[in-house]
């Protein structure tokens, strides 16, 4: 069974499951309420508060056992659970700029462990990971709307995730390795500042979701100016980013700007609103990398 996760640093994304944030409780004892995972004598539940940015996401376990979540429910969704062991096949991905170094290790996190078992929901599974894959973030998502690319001298995919803004340029659809690059300014970065000004400001204390919900358009449940806060914050963040890639020599007036990522999605009101984008097109489904992951999957195994 093939199953593509999307390992963002704020959110899990899977083809048959909603997204769920990238965040882990750990208990000896088993928790009270919630989905609970139970691999090597530890009981786990996911959790809203995410973990710490990693670059490197291979340090610790706690991808893993979100991996596990991810494979439990995609197991579910494809009715195709079996008291014997699951043969799983992986397709993963990362930025673009840490491909190079760091691919070879992240699939080698997940592969090489034997037969692994876990409970979820008090149910037993047993599952081989005997291949995983990974591919460039970004790519992978204008790989779903590759044949809308082929015919343009020059697109440029800009995928705003959690902590990082991935950027690769695309020629006739061809990626342009020597034009990518992976800078630490996403969601997340500007959750901060505002959380920051807002405190510092008025003494209210924010959460990401109630952040989130702004951006989105729905103010009812903040203060007018908090409200105004957020969104001169977001505008700002999104002008210094346009500000960024040109300095990198990267023109956003020519050509086709594809933007992809749940950052993206957030802030598409700054985007069109800043004045900086000729012809913005952007990609709505949160979980584009993962379906491009699927498909560049089944092309490396036997080139559909």
């Amino acid at each position: 069974m093939l199953i593509a996760i999307d390992h963002g640093n704020k959110l899990i994304k899977v083809p048959n499951h909603e997204p769920f944030t990238s965040g882990l409780e750990e208990s000896d004892v088993p928790p009270f309420g919630g989905e609970t995972l139970k691999y090597q004598g530890k009981y786990y539940t996911l959790s809203e508060k995410r973990i710490p940015y990693h670059r490197d996401k291979t340090e610790d376990e706690r991808f893993f056992i979100l991996s596990l979540f991810a494979i439990a429910y995609e197991i579910e969704a494809a009715g195709g659970y079996s008291h014997n062991v699951m043969r799983i096949q992986l397709a993963v991905g990362l930025p673009p700029a840490h491909y190079g170094a760091q691919h070879k290790s992240f699939t080698g996190y997940f592969t090489g462990r034997g037969v692994v078992q876990f409970e979820y929901q008090k149910r037993p599974y047993s599952i081989y990971i005997e291949k995983a894959m990974c591919f460039p973030q970004s790519y992978a998502a204008a790989v779903t709307i590759l044949k809308s690319l082929r015919d343009k001298p020059k697109a440029l995919v800009v995928d705003q995730g959690g902590m990082t803004t991935d950027f690769l340029l695309l020629k006739d659809g061809v990626g342009d390795l020597s034009v990518c690059d992976s800078l630490e300014y996403g969601a997340i970065t500007l959750y901060n500042k505002i959380k920051s000004k807002i405190s510092a400001e008025l003494d209210i204390l924010m959460e990401e979701s109630e952040i989130d919900a702004v951006l989105m358009g729905r103010t009812e449940h903040v203060p007018d100016k908090v409200a105004e806060i957020v969104e001169q914050q977001a505008q700002v963040f999104v002008n210094d980013l346009f500000s960024t890639l040109r300095e990198r020599g990267l023109e956003l007036k020519s050509g086709t700007v594809v933007f992809v990522g749940g950052g993206a999605i957030l802030l598409r009101r700054q985007i069109e609103a800043s004045g900086k984008v000729g012809n913005p097109l952007f990609i709505e489904d949160i979980q584009a990398n993962v379906r491009g992951y699927e498909m560049l999957y089944q092309y490396a195994v036997d080139g559909r």
